[in-house]
């Protein structure tokens, strides 16, 4: 079995990202979703008008706000975010 020596909190976390991950994704329409895919298998062979397009619909995947979900979903502080000097 793959899960077999995970402790069972961090396949908790794996979970969860997942889930975020899947949440994110799903934000694109399925045309978005198909074009990402084909765009992404050969990223360093894209014209300038594919790399603008694949900004564009990376863009709508909101990645600031994956990250931050991820990293408040597998942090053992309590996920309350940095807090700045003023």
């Amino acid at each position: 079995m793959l899960f077999k020596n995970l402790p069972l909190l961090r396949l908790w976390a794996i979970v969860q990202v997942a889930l975020l991950a899947r949440r994110h994704f799903t934000a694109l329409s399925a045309p978005e979703r198909r074009r990402l895919m084909e765009l992404g298998r050969r990223p360093h062979r894209l014209s300038p008008k594919e790399r603008a397009e694949l900004k564009r619909i990376a863009a709508k995947l909101e990645p600031g706000a994956f990250a931050k979900g991820a990293a408040r979903t597998v942090s053992p502080f309590g996920g309350r975010g940095r807090r700045r000097r003023r």
